[in-house]
């Protein structure tokens, strides 16, 4: 399967023929939803048919082997058979905001002293845990640091490396639950220019400016030494 979001996060669509119809879902030769992982949900949108039918996409789910996309009927929509041709289109609305979440969790990344635990996005708010024995900053300085680095409008590009560079430079990796998949012969950085450097398999935006403005509303408690950073955008307080 073509995996096209990997390449250009910003594609809205594709045309693709559909190579498989199970109870798990659909499966089809390329697409351009992105399959729920590294605490990024997946995508939504439609299939449309060459008869004009279209068929609701829930959501978008890792397969079974590596680079496999399960894409999630609606209840009671209809079904394709084998071969149909599809136009996928995503809810872009939506997608976007997760590439602007996302891109942000790298940011904020940047900012703490402390590895990573857990996150986690969605349309609204995302989340980013921290270890932090000496406890967390203020919230108010870390959001306007947070958004001094996002104005700067920074450069964002992704690049290929293989299992043997990213195990020759393991600083690279900053969460404590999560590691690249490996098998593939070859794992994506996401870098931010004189920001961020990570293995990530998301979609983001093109530049720092693009996530806007932002608030870390809340710094929750989780454990002795855990604290949840909620952020939201500003443009939805």
């Amino acid at each position: 399967m073509d995996l096209l979001f990997q390449d250009d996060a910003y594609l809205k669509s594709c045309d693709a023929e559909v190579i498989s119809v199970g109870e798990d879902g659909i499966r089809l030769s390329r697409t351009v939803f992105y399959p729920t992982g590294g605490g990024q949900p997946g995508d939504s949108g439609v299939l449309k048919l060459e008869s004009g039918d279209e068929i609701r996409i829930t959501e978008a789910r890792k397969g079974d082997s590596l680079g496999d996309v399960v894409h999630i009927v609606a209840e009671d929509d209809i079904l394709p058979a084998v071969g149909d041709k599809v136009h996928a289109v995503l809810d872009w609305d939506r997608r976007y905001r997760h590439m602007r979440f996302h891109t942000c969790m790298h940011v904020l990344c940047s900012l703490i002293d402390g590895d990573v635990t857990g996150g986690n996005l969605a349309a609204d708010k995302a989340r980013l845990d921290f270890n932090l024995p000496d406890g967390p900053p203020d919230k108010i300085e870390l959001s306007e640091k947070l958004n001094a680095v996002i104005a700067e409008n920074h450069k964002i590009g992704t690049r290929w490396i293989t299992d043997e560079d990213l195990d020759a430079n393991p600083g690279l990796v900053r969460t404590m639950s999560v590691q690249p998949p490996r098998g593939a012969g070859r794992i994506r950085l996401l870098e931010i220019e004189d920001v961020d450097v990570q293995p990530c398999g998301g979609t983001h935006v093109k530049s720092t400016a693009e996530i806007g403005q932002v608030v870390i509303s809340k710094i929750e408690n989780k454990g002795k030494q855990n604290r949840r950073f909620i952020v939201r955008f500003a443009e939805d307080l």
